[in-house]
């Protein structure tokens, strides 16, 4: 699924023409069909907040509590990590340090693991107060 940017991007506002390439058309096809309910990561980690709000996992008012969600969830998986060197122990604590911090100024936060083929875990933290990066977004309903 990650080889198709398809469902990795939100509908595009023009619609194709007559002229359009084939692939522009499907494009759109896939993605009225495919984005609002596959849970690929966007291309765009702020885009996560125009995905329906049953993608929303939990939603925290501090960065720390924000940060402590992400380490449950380091803790959860890293057993499953395809690299040893991610299975540690250390290297939660450090990702969930970065995320808080991020947070802290506004910056989302978008960390990927693969559980072995053909499994990846995606993790995501989204600012919303408004989003830094896009100010235009709204953020989902709580």
């Amino acid at each position: 699924m990650y080889d198709k940017e398809s469902v990795r991007r939100p509908l595009p506002a023009e619609e194709p023409t007559s002229t359009s390439h084939p692939d522009v058309v499907e494009r759109r096809r896939e993605a009225a069909v495919e984005w609002r309910v596959t849970e690929v990561p966007p291309i765009e980690t702020a885009l996560w907040l125009v995905k329906p709000p049953a993608r929303i996992r939990g939603t925290w008012e501090e960065p720390k509590e924000a940060g402590e969600w992400l380490g449950r969830q380091l803790m959860e998986y890293a057993p499953r990590f395809a690299s040893a060197r991610d299975r540690g122990a250390e290297l939660p604590v450090a990702y969930v340090a970065s995320a808080v911090e991020r947070l802290m100024w506004g910056g989302d936060v978008s960390l990927g693991f693969y559980l072995g083929q053909p499994l990846f875990l995606s993790l995501a933290l989204v600012t919303c107060s408004p989003n830094r990066t896009r100010p235009d977004l709204p953020c989902p309903a709580r």
